[in-house]
């Protein structure tokens, strides 16, 4: 195990198995995922699994009618991508919140997008799975309808939102039981929820007779086009929403092209710039540019450097990144040498530069006021990633917080809020349109070597996702560090960006460092113009990644899970 001196040693151990493993957001999905693996599901099934039981488990931060990007790699095939991600409704006005709202983005149904998760999940298992939907969704209507115990995390972020829950009568049933926030430990149940899921299973049952494949069509209509369609529509023609029969009816996940960049012998996979995944690969090609010689993780030039590269591609996510088939980004422009070079020619290597860089080779868009305050901090996501025996592997990042919308009544579910990562300004790159997809924070990521060794990572956290990513994926294969270790060390993380959240604040030069690094970095970056906010040790804003490597080496599979959160990993 790695030494150095950051505190990492005594919080948790790198799993190894020889079979196959998983790891997940909370520890009761990932033992639902490997009880399909060890029933002889593959690594889409127990994924799929994991996921919907995420929803279940944490359901504050994860709804089953949300998103639920995924990216799997077939045993020894191209990877592929499943946006998982639901688009605004086809009637709304483009101008809705600049004219009525004063550019603002209320709470409530206004914000909300087509559900795009449950279509996401039986595309998956329709395409790559070998199980019924009924059989991987088992585990989440049990804990749905049979409860499972409160935990710390949870129980925080219903009670630090408890005043928006009683605000929809709906929604306080679900997370308000007996009037108050659930305490820990005690049985929270979902009924509804579970019930929802079993319907879509009980339709499928019915269709069997006609084959696999229509049978799970017959659970996807049930939520698209059945009675599930119907109450979402009713409720938001009563709330004064704007989605339709139509647009759910006609909602289908598309596959995207993933996109791929060499780091040194790694092949390394995002989403595209549908969601922030690129700024991942554009960061490590930017990074291996300048020349990352650092062999500490607290060295002073490389926490720099991190945050300064991290501006620069922030940056262009903020300029270019937008719903692709609205939006034309210039991916191949993004991550060529020509661009690279420019962007890091805008860094300093004794001082940081004042405020996000400016935009390369296009107009900049306007930015937020600087300094904005903060909206209310919205818990939001989960992640799940699996290798099975075969070597296929699953990487997925299930989201929609609870708490920015009611509850549908009857059903459990909040429909997608993910509009709120949309600017009520349409002339913006991921600007609100009718059609068009936000832009989204979750981003699940894949990474495979020459000898064929794949990593399946990623995790919740907002626009820390990719900053998190990207520290663990150099912890492991530039510092040496095993899966576990990468994971458990300090964090830093820049803000000098407007926030993918509505009302997308804009930080200036803005870090925050968890507590274990040592005051001498703190003061180094200080005196480099890094206006420095400590964080707590193991802070759940540092993100929580989760890791699975299978390295052809050794033949081992090597798990591990973010401590920062109660995610666990399982390997046998």
């Amino acid at each position: 195990m790695a030494e150095t001196g950051l505190g990492i040693e005594s919080r948790r151990p790198t799993l190894y198995g020889s079979r196959h493993a998983i790891s997940a957001g909370h520890y009761l999905a990932a033992a639902a995922g490997f009880a399909v693996l060890e029933a002889g599901g593959n690594a889409v099934d127990a994924g799929c699994c994991a996921g919907m039981a995420l929803a279940v488990l944490h359901s504050d931060e994860v709804n089953f009618a949300g998103v639920a990007p995924i990216m799997i790699r077939p045993a020894g095939g191209p990877v592929v991508t499943i946006a998982g991600l639901g688009h605004w409704p086809r009637g709304i006005d483009a101008e809705l919140f600049l004219r009525e709202h004063a550019g603002a983005m209320p709470v409530g149904v206004a914000r909300s997008v087509v559900p795009a998760a449950p279509d996401a999940w039986i595309t998956a298992l329709r395409d790559h799975g070998t199980m019924s939907f009924g059989e991987v969704a088992g585990a989440a209507v049990r804990l749905a309808c049979e409860g499972f115990s409160m935990f710390d995390y949870m129980a925080g972020e219903i009670a630090a939102n408890a005043e928006a829950c009683a605000a929809w009568p709906s929604s306080a049933a679900v997370y308000l039981p007996r009037g108050r926030p659930p305490r820990v430990g005690e049985r929270f149940v979902q009924r509804d929820l579970g019930a929802t899921i079993q319907h879509m299973a009980d339709e499928e049952r019915a269709a069997a007779g006609r084959g696999r494949l229509a049978a799970l069509e017959a659970a996807r209509r049930a939520f698209y086009c059945g009675d599930i369609a119907q109450a979402i529509v009713s409720f938001y023609e009563d709330e004064g929403g704007y989605l339709t029969r139509e647009d759910m009816a006609t909602f289908a996940s598309r596959y995207e092209p993933a996109i791929s960049v060499r780091w040194r012998d790694f092949e390394v996979f995002t989403c595209g710039p549908w969601c922030q995944g690129p700024v991942l690969a554009q960061s490590l090609l930017m990074l291996e540019r300048a020349g990352l010689a650092a062999d500490r993780i607290d060295d002073p030039d490389y926490a720099h450097l991190l945050l300064e590269v991290l501006k620069g591609s922030f940056a262009d996510r903020e300029y270019r990144y937008g719903d692709p088939a609205f939006v034309d980004v210039g991916m191949d422009e993004l991550l060529s040498s020509d661009h690279l070079a420019q962007r890091l020619a805008l860094i300093g290597r004794a001082r940081a530069y004042p405020g996000l860089p400016p935009a390369v080779g296009r107009p900049a868009t306007p930015l937020p006021i600087a300094g904005a305050v903060p909206g209310p901090a919205r818990p939001d996501t989960s992640y799940v990633c699996v290798i099975d025996r075969w070597g296929n592997a699953f990487s997925a990042t299930p989201s929609d917080g609870a708490f920015t919308a009611p509850v549908v009544p009857g059903l459990g579910i909040v429909v997608s809020t993910r509009g709120d990562q949309s600017r009520p300004d349409p002339a913006h790159p991921c600007g609100v349109a009718p059609g068009k997809r936000p832009r989204l924070t979750p981003n699940p990521a894949l990474a495979v070597r020459d000898d064929g060794s794949v990593l399946a990572f990623g995790c919740p956290g907002g626009d820390m996702q990719v900053q998190a990513m990207l520290q663990v994926f150099l912890n492991a294969f530039h510092f040496g560090l095993d899966i576990q270790d990468a994971i458990n060390a300090p964090r830093v993380s820049t803000w000098s960006f407007p926030n993918s959240f509505a009302p997308h604040e804009y930080l200036p030069n803005r870090v925050r460092i968890e507590g274990r690094y040592d005051e001498s970095l703190v003061a180094d970056l200080q005196r480099r113009g890094h206006d420095v906010e400590r964080w707590p040790d193991f802070t759940r804003g540092a993100a929580a990644v989760e890791a699975i490597f299978l390295d052809r080496s050794t033949g081992f599979y090597r798990a591990g899970a973010d401590p920062r959160q109660p995610a666990y990993a399982v390997a046998n």
